[in-house]
This record gives structure tokens, C-alpha cells and sequence, in this order.
């Protein structure tokens, strides 16, 4: 068995979701994954006695000596494949599979020559390939494995006779079949209006592309014509798509013959690929392989997989014995599910380690006494995506106490940017176990996928997590994300009131306005187009007005809101302003109707936080957003005017913090400059727009503090000069000098950036002032593109994600301080960093305090916390 590598690798790569496969450290795995998958079962199924795979070296070759445009159409290599055909190579090392590479050759010409020299030796011979000019291998002797669709799980066979079923071909002229016709994937450009059927028949009239060259003269129509003035593309087609078969390879048959594994370099090499599940095959696969292997079998034999106990199902004083009895012998919690129908609890699952138990819920059963008494108890309890389960639990008038872990949210903590979602995904990762799931096939649910199980393996899963997370990791999920949690529990529950007349004239108006603005772009070009349709926009602008072209993509140029706002700034047009005017329009109008369609029987919205959905800590909103409303647009503060007190309410209560990035960056930087500036309490653009320009405060005007601070939050980001030019609109050599000017002045905050991204290429990671790590496998990452979008991002991530800290415990403390004090007033939104609350009639001055209290001392920085605090009837007038 001869396999080409990167063909299976690439199709590999492309069936299975990248995001899904990637290791603690970022290292992409999914074309691993599913090529070694691929390989088990061929090792399974077809028993080889000799293998070997061929592996590429580059894209150059002979051919593209001879030809340039050879591949040439190949898109670049995903950023994501890049690194995994090493790691696939060192993991069929550790299995004794012979890989094999050949300079200024392809892998298909190894996998050629090999064939020959196996039938010749007597062999059956399998190639698996994935490239269709390996039909021309097959024979009598020789058989093609080719994938049957872009993954690599089906593989169809082709014998000479299949050859002949699906081509009306022998297998040897396949390759003048592909001559004639071109091939795209190579970037072989065919005889034009020739195609497959034609090929086929001019092969079955005069046999070979040698023949049909010899009697092209005889061939009519316009194929005919372009057969005898494009011959050339033929004869250079079939020369470079013939597969050489005599190379020196560094093996021969013989050497191929398949050996027992390196057990223990299988096992190194898979844990450092993080493959649970794949080692175990590999391992059970080797078992029938005689001594060498038995330590492999001993280990598949030791390691039996667990299963669930099986549910019981208790009442009354059985319940509370059980519980008791459970509590005492796992002390760091019970593992529970609740089971959720429209947003109501219908039943239960709780968990011990040896035990479970089933509970369908009725409310007013005293029979459920016990359950009720422990859930409201501040005995530990460990879920997964607890959010829903709590507040189905309040809607359902039950009261909850002793959140000890969830699941999902330690899970994101330890791979902040990775793919794990879903317990399964953390059972698979963590424990090498598959949660049984329910088969949709099946009319009655299968016990084994109940929500005893459910909660059976949050529990095991829960210490796996933990015991990976540091100890900064562990305080942070302690005292930061879960009292977060069930903050957002109350706030979603809450909900906030709109109103619908509001939104919904606001809609009408914004209606008209988009018509009215594309009536009028249709008047500057003549006629009427689709202003949604990006190939109707490039017609317009770069033929009709023969406007600059923008950058270039795969429907030709660019017509995002980017690109069209550079290209008005550099050649403006009135279409091209009445366009942009027009998106901001319609984009206005869709957020203002996804808001008006949330608004439920109560007048209010409640939106759900994703706790885990960045990668520093932020929270962020959707169903719908809360976060993306324009703040400083007319219209986008007429959305915000629509939110208002709801009904026995005083007023709201709108509290900002004020650059809390910046003093974020002058307490980590110790930069003296920026510290002296938020302790006078200066206006901080106006003071370093004072330093860097060499002017009295007084003298900087707004344009030298609007370029202070883009600069300012910029550098934070990681903007570089031309970043800066852009954005300003200005010359690079003055971005650069304004850029040379502020580090001249503020040199500690020059110093702390450069630390933060060499310390993180030393340490894996970043960290921000209260522990919570976020890693950066990709500083070390050979691509380029990669590497320099981690270190911007590993600028900012301790600034943002303190920023994220701070005020999830500044939202903690004041929910806390809110019940303590038995108040009627409540924490209704948050939105980036701005907390909105709705005042109950006289708490005023008591809710103002604790907010202000709690947001200013929510952190101890080398600088003060400033909070801005704003009172109205609604969002807008509350602002400040």
C-alpha cells in the first residue's frame, strides 16, 4: 500500500472543522486527525504487509522548470495546514511507516515508481491517492483508492474495469484524456469546447493523443479547428502529466515491509497531539500483533471505559437519606443537570461518583422537599452551561445556592480561543471518554443519555479541568466568573423596557430615508441598480464611473464599507456618498427591527450575555445585541431613548467608566508622564497632546487631541504607523514622527509593550493583573500573518482583560451590595464599559453610592478609577 500524503492530508484538512481539532497550545490537528483515521481503517481493513507514504516537498518541480504556470492557480496555503504535515510525518515515525520525499520530484511520481517495482515483484499494490492522475497506475496488478468526495472516510476502488465503467477508458489513457481536456487543479489549460465526452470519443476512433494529433486534419467543427491550432496545450499537457516510474528512491520493496510500533514514541507523540481516541485504535489495532505488541494490549485491556450507574429514582425521605449520603462521600459536589422545556424545569439529574438519580420535577410535591432544601443549600454543586439551568430554576420559583463550578465556563478559562462548547467536546478532550448521546432515530429516549448521565460526567470532567487551570486560573474562575454568572442570571432575568412605538417609528423613518437616498443615487448614475449586490456596485464603479479598483477578492474588488469609505475619501463621488449614507440606513434599520421583534408580552428585552465568548474575558451580548447600538450618531441615540425606566421605576442610572484602558495601561506601565496625568485629574488627550506637540494644554487644538488619542488607544492595539496613517488620514513619515514623539515623552509604556509580547513568546501566554491567562501558541507560529496578529493581540489582552476584570467585580460587588441592602432597584445592562441600572423611587442616592463606591474601588491602581454618572428617563438622557 503506497499512499500520496498530502493529497489525503489536504482533503483531510478540508473535511473535518479546523477550529475543532487544535491543541492546548493552538497547534492545528485536523488534517492529522483525519488522515491517521483514514490510515487505521485501511490497516484494518486491507491488511497491507508493506506501506509507505509519499510526501511532497514543495510545489516545485521539473515541471514547473519547464513550466511556470505549472499549479500555479493553487491558492495559498491555509494558514491553518501550515505545520501539520511535519507532525503527521513524526506520528507515522512513531507507527514504523516509511514516508518518503524526493527533491524536484512529486509524490506522485514516488507512489509511480513504487508500483511498478511492487507489481514487478509480485505484490497486489493499493495506491491511495486522491489525485485523478493516478488512474493511469492501474492495472491487472495495481489498485487506485481514490476519495469518493472531499473527505477521506469513502474510498472508491478502481480496478481496470471500474476504470473502464466510469471513463469508456483503459486506465493508460487517461492521461490523454486529461491532456486534451486540461486540468483546472494544475492549472493545465485544455483544448477550448473539448471536453471529457469528446476526448473519449477521439480516444476510441484513433486510440491514443498521438493518434488523434496524426488524424487531426480529419476532424470537423470548431473543435476541430481549435484541436489543430492548440495542439501544443495537448502535447505539453501529456508530457508533464505523465508520471515518472524509474526514480532512485532511498527504498526498495522489501524495505517496507510493516513493522511493529514504537509503542512509547506513539504514546508521546499522540499525547502531544492531544489524540485520546486515536491512540486507543491504534493501540487496539497493534494487539493482534504478537509479543512485540503486548504491552499495547495490556494497556487497552487495563484501561476499561466507565460507564454511568445507572439512574435510581427517589422520593421523599429515600431522596434525603441519598443525598446525605452522596454529600458525604463527595465533598467538592454533587454534579447536577437540569432539565429544561420552554424555559421551565422538568426535571432533574443529580450525580455522585458511584451514583445517580433521576427526578421528573412537579411543583408543590412535598415528596421533592429534600431536593428543594439542598439546591437552595450551600453545599456544593457542579454543572455544565448553568446559566439556562438557573434561570429556569427562578422562573420555576426554586431557589439556588452553592455554584462551585461550571463546566463550560473552566473549560473556556483554560482554552479561552478553542473550540470546546459542549460537554462532549470536554469529555472527549479531558476524560478520553465519549458522552453518550441520544440517537435521533430512536421515538423514546435512550436512559443512557439522560440527564443523570449528563450530570455524572460534568462532575468527573469538573476536577480534570480544574487540576489543568494555574492558580491565578482557579481564582479567577472562583471569585471573578462564577459570582458573574449568577449576576447575568439576575440581569437577563430582568430584562430591560422598550418602547415598541418608538422603535417602530424610528423604523418607518429610517425606511424612508434608504429609499429616499438610493432614488437619489439612482438619479447620479441613470438607472436603477441593487445597491446590496456587490458584482451590480463593481459594474458601477469601476466600469460605468471608472472609479480606482479596491483591493481584490474572489468576486473581483471590494465593495465593503471599508474599502468604499477608503476610495471616497481618495476620489469622492455623490453615488458613492449616497451609497455609504444608504448602508448606514438599512443597517440602522435592521438593528432597530431585531430589537423591536425582542420585545416580549412585558414591553421588555432580555438578552442573553455570553460569558464565554471572547477570548480576554469580555462579556458580550446577542438575541439580540445590545452592544453594536451607534452611540454618537442621531439615530443611534434615538435607539437608545427607546430603553427607558420601566413601569415603578424612578428614573435610570447610567455609570461609565472613564478611559479605563488608559489607566489600565499607566498602572501596568508605570509610565510617571500618564500617572501624573490621571492623578491631577487632567483631561489625558489635551495633557499628552501638550507634551508631544510642545504646547500649553490650553493651546492643543482638537485636531492635535483627536490624533493624541487614536494614537493613544492605537499603540494599546498594536496599530502600527501606516495603521495610524489610515486611520487619521494622514501622511506615514507624520504618523511615524508622532509615534517617535509620544515614546520620546512616555518611554515606560514603549518599554511595558515590547515587554508584554516578549515576556508572552517566553511564557505561552499573557496574564492580566487579577491572573486570567490567555495563550499565544502562534508568537512562535512560521507564518508570518499569524505571528503578527498574535503579538497585536498579545498587546492588548492584559489591558482589555483587566479592563474585563474590573468590571465583573465592580458588577458582582454592586449585586451584592443591592440584596444585602434589600433594595428594589436593579442591574439591568452591560455594555462595554457602562452599567445601566433602573432606580426604584427613593433609592437614588443610595443606589448612586454603591455603584460609585463599587466601580471606583473595584480595583487598586496606581491611579484612580474615575466613574461618570448619569440620571433620565431613558438610555439617551441618562448619558453623560
Amino acid at each position: 500500500m503506497i499512499i500520496d500524503g498530502h493529497s489525503l492530508a489536504f482533503r483531510a484538512f478540508y473535511a473535518l472543522p479546523v477550529d475543532s481539532f487544535q491543541t492546548r497550545d493552538g497547534q492545528h490537528t485536523n488534517a492529522i486527525h483525519g488522515f491517521l483515521s483514514m490510515l487505521l481503517s485501511l490497516l484494518r481493513n486491507e491488511k497491507p504487509t508493506h506501506i509507505a507514504v509519499a510526501f511532497d516537498i514543495s510545489r516545485f518541480s521539473f515541471r514547473t522548470r519547464e513550466y511556470p504556470e505549472y499549479k500555479g492557480t493553487r491558492g495559498e496555503t491555509p494558514s491553518e495546514f501550515i505545520g501539520q504535515i511535519p507532525l503527521l510525518q513524526d506520528a507515522l515515525a512513531a507507527m514504523n511507516i516509511t514516508t518518503i520525499t524526493k527533491e524536484d520530484y512529486e509524490a506522485d511520481d514516488i507512489l509511480a515508481t513504487l508500483s511498478v517495482r511492487g507489481s514487478e515483484a509480485g505484490y497486489n499494490v493499493l495506491v491511495v491517492s486522491g489525485d485523478r492522475d493516478a488512474i493511469q497506475l492501474v492495472n491487472d496488478e495495481v489498485t487506485l483508492l481514490y476519495p469518493a468526495s472531499q473527505g477521506v472516510s469513502a474510498l472508491k476502488r478502481y480496478d481496470p474495469d471500474a476504470v473502464r465503467e466510469r471513463y469508456g477508458i483503459d486506465p493508460h489513457q487517461y492521461p490523454d484524456v486529461a491532456a486534451l481536456v486540461g486540468e483546472t487543479s494544475d492549472n493545465l489549460i485544455g483544448i477550448s469546447k473539448v471536453g471529457e465526452k469528446t476526448a473519449v470519443k477521439w480516444l476510441g476512433l484513433y486510440g491514443s493523443l498521438d493518434g488523434i494529433l496524426e488524424h487531426a486534419d480529419e476532424i470537423t467543427g470548431v473543435v476541430g479547428n481549435n484541436l489543430r491550432e492548440q495542439k501544443e496545450n495537448a502535447i505539453r499537457n501529456r508530457r508533464l502529466n505523465r508520471l515518472l516510474t524509474d526514480l532512485d528512491l532511498p527504498v526498495g520493496v522489501t524495505d517496507l515491509e510493516r513493522k511493529p510500533i514504537d509503542e512509547q514514541a506513539v504514546r508521546d507523540m499522540f499525547e502531544r497531539l492531544e489524540f485520546k481516541s486515536l491512540l486507543d485504535r491504534v493501540l487496539k489495532l497493534e494487539g493482534g500483533g504478537g509479543p512485540a505488541t503486548a504491552a499495547a494490549v495490556a494497556a487497552v485491556v487495563e484501561k476499561a471505559v466507565p460507564v454511568a450507574p445507572r439512574a435510581q429514582d427517589l422520593l421523599d425521605e429515600e431522596l434525603r437519606a441519598w443525598i446525605a449520603r452522596a454529600v458525604a462521600a463527595t465533598p467538592h459536589g454533587l454534579g447536577v443537570t437540569v432539565e429544561v422545556q420552554e424555559g421551565r424545569v422538568i426535571g432533574f439529574g443529580l450525580a455522585s461518583l458511584t451514583e445517580t438519580v433521576n427526578l421528573p420535577w412537579q411543583a408543590g410535591r412535598s415528596d421533592y422537599l429534600p431536593l428543594e432544601e439542598w439546591l437552595a443549600s450551600p453545599l456544593p454543586k457542579i454543572l455544565h452551561d448553568a446559566k439556562p439551568q438557573l434561570k429556569a430554576l427562578v422562573r420555576s420559583g426554586l431557589a439556588f445556592d452553592g455554584l462551585a463550578t461550571d463546566t463550560l465556563v473552566a473549560g473556556w478559562l483554560l482554552r479561552p480561543g478553542g473550540p470546546d462548547k459542549t460537554l462532549a467536546d470536554l469529555v472527549t478532550r479531558y476524560l478520553d471518554e465519549t458522552l453518550p448521546t441520544h440517537d435521533p432515530n430512536q421515538l423514546m429516549p435512550d436512559d443512557s443519555a439522560g440527564v443523570p448521565v449528563q450530570a455524572w460526567y460534568a462532575l468527573r470532567v469538573a476536577p480534570a479541568i480544574l487540576d489543568a487551570l494555574d492558580t491565578g486560573s482557579r481564582r479567577v474562575n472562583t471569585e471573578i466568573e462564577m459570582p458573574t454568572l449568577l449576576t447575568l442570571v439576575d440581569m437577563e432575568l430582568a430584562g430591560v423596557a422598550v418602547s415598541h412605538p418608538e422603535l417602530a417609528e424610528l423604523s418607518a423613518q429610517l425606511a424612508d430615508t434608504a429609499a429616499t437616498l438610493a432614488a437619489t443615487a439612482y438619479g447620479e448614475i441613470g438607472r436603477e441598480v441593487n445597491l446590496g449586490s456587490p458584482k451590480q456596485l463593481q459594474e458601477v464603479l469601476f466600469d460605468q464611473l471608472g472609479m480606482p479598483k479596491t483591493r481584490a477578492n474572489k468576486t473581483g474588488f471590494s465593495t465593503d464599507a471599508g474599502a468604499l469609505a477608503d476610495l471616497q475619501a481618495s476620489n469622492p463621488h455623490p453615488f458613492l456618498g449616497l451609497l455609504l449614507q444608504h448602508r448606514d440606513a438599512t443597517k440602522l434599520r435592521q438593528i432597530v427591527e431585531t430589537l423591536d421583534k425582542a420585545i416580549d408580552e412585558t414591553g421588555r428585552i432580555h438578552t442573553n450575555y455570553v460569558q464565554i465568548g471572547t477570548a480576554t474575558g469580555r462579556i458580550s451580548s446577542n438575541d439580540p445585541n445590545l452592544q453594536n447600538i451607534p452611540v454618537r450618531t442621531p439615530e443611534g441615540r434615538r435607539i437608545r431613548a427607546a430603553f427607558h425606566a420601566g413601569e415603578g421605576s424612578e428614573s435610570l442610572l447610567t455609570a461609565d467608566y472613564s478611559q479605563i484602558e488608559m489607566r489600565i495601561m499607566a498602572h501596568l506601565s508605570e509610565d510617571a508622564g500618564l500617572i501624573e496625568a490621571f492623578n491631577a485629574g487632567e483631561d489625558l488627550h489635551r495633557f499628552v497632546g501638550a507634551r508631544i506637540f510642545g504646547v500649553a494644554p490650553e493651546d492643543v487644538s482638537g485636531e492635535m487631541r483627536s490624533k493624541v488619542k487614536a494614537m493613544s488607544y492605537g499603540l494599546a492595539y498594536g496599530l502600527s504607523a501606516f495603521g495610524l496613517s489610515k486611520q487619521l488620514r494622514i501622511e506615514t513619515k507624520e504618523a511615524k514622527k508622532l509615534m517617535t514623539d509620544y515614546f520620546e515623552r512616555f518611554g515606560a509604556v514603549r518599554d511595558y509593550l515590547r515587554h508584554v509580547v516578549e515576556q508572552a513568546k517566553v511564557d505561552g501566554y499573557t496574564e492580566t493583573i487579577f491572573g486570567r491567562r490567555r495563550p499565544f501558541p502562534e508568537l512562535h507560529s512560521p507564518n508570518r500573518v499569524l505571528r503578527d496578529n498574535a503579538e497585536r493581540a498579545a498587546l492588548n489582552a492584559p489591558i482589555q482583560g483587566s479592563a474585563a476584570d474590573i468590571m465583573k467585580l465592580a458588577m458582582n460587588s454592586i449585586a451584592v451590595d443591592l440584596k444585602a441592602r434589600d433594595l428594589a432597584s436593579t442591574m439591568l445592562l452591560q455594555v462595554h464599559d457602562e452599567l445601566i441600572f433602573e432606580v426604584a423611587p427613593g433609592e437614588w442616592d443610595v443606589v448612586k453610592d454603591i455603584v460609585t463606591h463599587r466601580m471606583q474601588t473595584a480595583a487598586e491602581l496606581l491611579v484612580p478609577l474615575d466613574v461618570q454618572v448619569g440620571r433620565g428617563d431613558n438610555w439617551d438622557s441618562a448619558g453623560h
